[in-house]
C-alpha cells in the first residue's frame, strides 16, 4: 500500500510541475501581459515536447524572415491530415495574430491547447484542432506599449501592418505577402471545415464582451448559407450565453452610434472569412470588444473556440454532409454570382446591450464629439441588416484560358492547387472573349495596389491561337467558385480588380501623325464604310467634329493598325 501511494504522489508531483511548466505569459502576469513572438514558438514547442496530443509544424517562410507554425491537437495525436480526412474527423484551423496589437486570441489558443492536454477540457475524439499560434510575424515583431491607443491591455503588443507594412487580412486574394502565401499552402493542406480568424474589434461602445462575424449567408449560398445562418450561428450564440456571454454580431458602427442597428459585414474574398468562403469552409470572425479588461477578453475568445468545438463535434457528420454535397453542386453548377447587393427590407432583430450616448464639447477642438455614459446602460432590440442577394450572375463556361505570359496569375492559382494543364502544341480555338470597355480606378493606393471598380465589358466570339504552353483551366472542379470571382473581371476582388492585368489599359503603338495623315486617308478611300462611321461621329459629336486630331486617331483605332491586345482581357472562356 505504502508503495501504490508513493507512486500516485509522484505522479500527482510530476503533473504539478508540467502544469507549472507551461504556464502561459498571460497567466503569470494575471492576464496584463501577451507573449513576444520568441516566447510563443518556445512555449508550443514545450507543449508538443511535454504531450503527444500536440504536433508543431514548420510550415512556410514570412516577409518576416521566420516560417508560419501551425499547431495541430487531437485526442490522439494524429498529424497527418489525409489520415483525419480519411477517418472522418472534422478540422477547425484557428489563426491568431492576424493584426498582433489583437493578441486575444494567441493567448486563448495556448490556454485551450494545455488544458486539453492536461485533462481540464476535453476534445471529442471527431474534432481536430490546427491553429496558427501567430500569423502576422512581422508585426509580432514590432512590439509597442503606444499602438492601438485605445485598447484596453495588454501592457505591449504588436503592430498591424507586416515586414512589407501590409494588412494581412487584405492580402488573401492578392498574396503579395509571403506570409499568405504560407497561409494558403496550409489552408489547402487542411481544407478545413470550420475557419475562426480571432480579432478585436474597434468602433462603438456597448457592454458585450464578445462580437461574432459570420460569412455572410447569402455569400457562402446554397445549402451551407442556409445552415449557417438557421443552425450554426444561433447554436453559438446558446452556447456562449450557457458560458456568460452575450454574444452580439460584430458591431458594424463608425464615427455613430449603433441604436437603431447596422449592417452586417461584407466579407469579400479580400477578408480572411471571405476567401474560406470560396472554398465552401463555415468561415467566422470572433472580435472581442476592445474597451474591456485583457483578461476578460481572452476569457471570451477562450470560451468563444470552445463554443465552435462543441458545435462541430456534435454536428460532425451533418457539416461533413453539407461541404461535400456543396462541393458536387459546385462542379455542376451552371452559374455563379459575381455581385452582391444589401436588401434593407430583410433583417434580424437581437437583443443589443449599449450605452446611452450624447455630444458634449470637445476639449481638443472645442466642437461637439460623441460620448458614451458608462453610467446609463441599457437594453433594446435592434434590427440586422444581413441580406445580400445576388444581384449579378455570370455564366460558367466550359474553361479558361490564359495564356502563359500571365505566370503571376497562373502561380497563384498553382498556389490554389486548381486543376490545369498546358497546351501540348500551338492550336487556335474559338473562345468567348472580354473587351474592357470602361473602368474606374482608385485614385489612392489601398494595401499596395489602386483597385479597378465599376468594370464594364463587351464579349464576343472570336478565334484565338494559342501557344504550346498556354493554359487550359477546366470548371468542372470544387475550385469553380474561386476561379470565377478571380477571373471573372467585373467580380469585386478579381484579379483584374486587383491591377494584375494592368498592363492591357496601357496602349503600346502608335502613329506619328503628320505621316499617319496620308495612310490614314488612303485607307478611308478604300474602306468607305469606315469614312461613314466617321462622318456619323462628326455630325453627332461636335466636340470630335472641332477636333482634327482626335478624328485621326478615329481612324486609327478603326484600322487594322490599332493594336488588338489593348484593352483585351486575356482570360478567354471556353464554351
Amino acid at each position: 500500500m505504502r508503495h501504490i501511494l508513493v507512486i500516485l504522489f509522484s505522479i500527482q508531483c510530476l503533473c504539478s510541475a508540467s502544469q507549472s511548466s507551461i504556464a502561459t505569459k498571460f497567466e503569470l502576469s494575471k492576464g496584463t501581459q501577451t507573449p513576444t513572438y520568441f516566447e510563443i514558438v518556445e512555449w508550443w514547442k514545450k507543449l508538443d515536447g511535454i504531450s503527444g496530443k500536440v504536433k508543431l509544424l514548420t510550415m512556410g517562410m514570412t516577409d518576416a524572415g521566420y516560417p508560419l507554425h501551425l499547431s495541430v491537437v487531437s485526442n490522439n495525436g494524429d498529424y497527418n491530415f489525409d489520415n483525419i480526412r480519411k477517418n472522418n474527423k472534422r478540422i477547425i484551423l484557428v489563426n491568431n495574430g492576424i493584426h498582433p496589437g489583437e493578441p486575444d486570441g494567441i493567448d486563448a489558443s495556448m490556454l485551450l491547447a494545455r488544458d486539453i492536454v492536461t485533462g481540464k477540457y476535453k476534445i471529442a475524439d471527431n474534432v481536430v484542432l490546427a491553429f496558427i499560434p501567430v500569423y502576422n510575424i512581422g508585426g509580432c515583431l514590432n512590439r509597442s506599449a503606444n499602438f492601438r491607443v485605445d485598447q484596453n491591455g495588454p501592457e505591449e503588443f504588436g503592430f498591424r501592418g507586416n515586414s512589407q507594412n501590409l494588412d494581412l487580412n487584405r492580402d488573401m486574394i492578392k498574396c503579395d505577402s509571403k506570409d499568405a502565401k504560407a497561409f494558403t499552402e496550409i489552408f489547402h493542406l487542411l481544407d478545413p471545415d470550420v475557419f475562426i480568424d480571432n480579432h478585436v474589434s474597434n468602433g462603438a461602445d456597448y457592454q458585450h464582451v464578445m462580437t461574432l462575424l459570420t460569412t455572410q449567408n447569402t455569400k457562402l449560398g446554397g445549402v451551407m448559407g442556409e445552415y449557417i445562418s438557421k443552425d450554426f450561428e444561433p447554436a453559438l450564440y446558446n452556447l456562449m450565453k450557457q458560458k456568460g456571454f452575450d454574444l452580439v454580431p460584430y458591431v458594424n458602427v463608425w464615427g455613430e452610434t449603433p441604436d437603431n442597428g447596422w449592417q452586417e459585414y461584407w466579407d469579400t474574398p479580400r477578408y480572411a472569412s471571405g476567401y474560406a468562403a470560396l472554398w465552401h469552409t463555415f468561415s467566422f470572425v470572433p472580435e472581442s470588444h476592445m474597451l474591456k479588461p485583457y483578461e476578460q477578453r481572452v476569457k471570451a475568445t477562450y470560451a468563444m473556440m470552445q463554443s465552435f468545438i462543441e458545435f462541430t463535434a456534435t454536428n460532425s457528420n451533418k457539416i461533413h454532409y453539407l461541404r461535400e454535397q456543396t462541393k458536387q453542386s459546385v462542379r455542376t453548377a451552371v452559374e455563379f454570382p459575381v455581385k452582391w447587393g444589401l436588401d434593407k427590407s430583410k433583417y434580424k432583430e437581437i437583443v443589443y446591450k449599449g450605452y446611452e450616448s450624447g455630444r458634449k464639447t470637445s476639449e481638443v477642438s472645442g466642437h461637439l464629439r460623441l460620448f458614451y455614459d458608462r453610467n446609463k446602460p441599457y437594453e433594446k432590440t435592434v434590427k440586422i441588416f444581413n441580406y445580400f442577394p445576388p444581384k449579378e450572375y455570370v455564366k460558367k463556361p466550359t474553361a479558361y484560358i490564359i495564356p502563359q505570359g500571365w505566370w503571376k496569375v497562373i502561380e497563384l492559382l498553382k498556389l490554389n492547387k486548381v486543376q490545369m494543364s498546358q497546351l501540348k502544341k500551338d492550336t487556335s480555338i474559338e473562345v468567348e472573349a472580354y473587351k474592357i470597355d470602361d473602368y474606374k480606378t482608385s485614385p489612392r493606393q489601398y494595401e499596395m495596389h489602386h483597385l479597378n471598380s465599376d468594370v464594364k465589358i463587351t464579349a464576343s466570339l472570336k478565334k484565338v491561337s494559342f501557344r504550346k504552353g498556354d493554359w487550359y483551366i477546366p470548371l468542372n472542379q470544387s475550385a469553380n467558385r474561386f476561379l470565377i470571382e478571380t477571373l471573372e473581371p467585373k467580380a469585386e476582388d478579381s484579379y483584374f480588380s486587383w491591377n494584375y492585368f494592368d498592363a492591357i489599359l496601357g496602349q503600346k503603338e502608335g502613329y506619328s501623325a503628320y505621316a499617319f495623315e496620308e495612310i490614314a486617308a488612303e485607307y478611308l478611300k478604300n474602306n468607305p464604310e469606315i469614312r461613314l462611321k466617321l462622318e456619323q461621329k462628326r455630325l453627332t459629336d461636335s466636340s470630335f467634329a472641332k477636333d482634327g486630331r482626335v478624328q485621326l486617331n478615329f481612324v486609327y483605332q478603326n484600322s487594322p493598325w490599332f493594336e488588338p491586345a489593348y484593352m483585351q482581357y486575356p482570360v478567354y472562356r471556353v464554351r
